[in-house]
């Protein structure tokens, strides 16, 4: 895979004097870095989202109009543990206890993903080479929607604006059905480890046994249990991945793929010489900060650049450290990207849609 390095000498007083103000922060509060109360109650509110409608499904007959209703909630309840709960606890930011976020972080697997494959994509190569084209898988939907001008250009690019948003709510049945049967042995071919040493037997073990008791939770369980015919369960199936899958996709464009972030090359971000730190502000911008609802329900992934530049932070203490992230950024004159509203973002995100769908002008 391909490597790209960053400057150990531009912009990196930035990063030292931010680390030093956001540590006082924590140290003149008496606070862990880690989660808390609202952290831990949220976590409950999510799972409760997700499992109590699955229960109500199979145990009280109801019409199809509010199966279909317990479905769109439960893939609101997918995607909130996975914005609040799984990623928190794979950063290891959930809980001040490692077995905690071992545990926590284990509830990727009820969400049809995989431990290993999503901290190699996502701590790994995404917080690391945020918005490198050829590194970050998270920008590759494989030429189907074009995200960068260093991609090429295909005819039906034109109309993407148009049904982008409808490929985005595929995201996590991709995960049950292929992504990480096509990451694993990449993965390990690469020899990539988020954590040490790689362990190929142990991975492929787990990420087997894990599918299986995956179908069996949410395809067989349900089928045995209610009076259904199968593909009645399965369309329902299809609405709460459909729904969780378009929350996780397009938070994340909104963050990284608009018209004041762009992908950029490993040859660009060479020759720029940007630090680590300066990169991740150039490449993230946050949302709808000022939206409580937002924040609460989104993990905070609305301060898309406090979580890139403090990952190991639980996304709680995220509003708070943005006002030292965003003057020290002032003061050292760094970019500092962020939109109002959710609506100027997403309007932001489909002018970037609109622009990488125009045919490149040759020369």
């Amino acid at each position: 895979m391909l490597q790209v390095s960053f400057s150990r000498e531009s912009n990196n007083q930035f990063f030292k004097t931010l680390n030093q103000r956001v540590n006082k922060y924590f140290k003149d509060n008496n606070l862990k870095r880690t989660g808390n109360w609202v952290l831990y109650s949220k976590a409950i509110l999510m799972f409760s989202l997700l499992f109590v409608p699955y229960i109500a499904l199979m145990f009280f007959p109801m019409a199809n109009i509010y199966r279909i209703l317990m479905c769109i909630i439960m893939g609101l309840g997918m995607a909130g543990v996975g914005m609040n709960v799984m990623h928190d606890s794979n950063h290891g930011s959930f809980s001040s206890k490692w077995w905690v976020n071992q545990l926590m972080g284990n509830s990727i697997y009820i969400l049809a993903g995989n431990v290993y494959n999503w901290k190699v994509q996502h701590n790994l190569l995404h917080h690391t080479y945020t918005n490198v084209e050829g590194i970050d898988e998270d920008i590759d939907i494989q030429g189907v929607i074009r995200l960068s001008k260093h991609e090429p250009w295909k005819r039906f690019h034109k109309y993407q604006r148009f049904y982008a948003f409808f490929l985005y709510g595929l995201l996590t049945i991709q995960w049950a059905l292929v992504v990480d049967f096509r990451q694993t042995p990449k993965y390990i071919k690469h020899k990539l480890s988020a954590e040490g040493e790689l362990n190929a037997a142990k991975e492929w073990s787990l990420l087997i046994m894990t599918k299986i008791v995956y179908y069996l939770f949410w395809l067989v369980l349900p089928l045995l249990v209610m009076d259904i015919v199968w593909y009645q369960w399965l369309v329902g199936f299809l609405v709460m991945h459909y729904v969780a899958g378009l929350v996780l996709s397009v938070v994340f464009q909104l963050a990284h793929i608009t018209d004041v972030v762009e992908v950029i090359s490993p040859e660009e971000l060479e020759s720029e010489k940007r630090s680590w730190a300066a990169h991740q502000l150039q490449e993230t911008a946050n949302f709808a900060t000022k939206n409580k609802i937002v924040s609460y329900f989104l993990g905070g992934l609305n301060y898309q650049i406090e979580h890139h530049i403090f990952p190991t932070i639980s996304h709680v203490h995220y509003k708070d450290i943005s006002k030292i992230v965003k003057k020290t950024a002032k003061e050292f004159e760094l970019p500092y990207h962020e939109y109002e509203t959710v609506k100027s973002a997403l309007r932001a995100h489909i002018n970037q849609l609109i622009i990488l769908g125009k045919q490149p002008q040759m020369g």
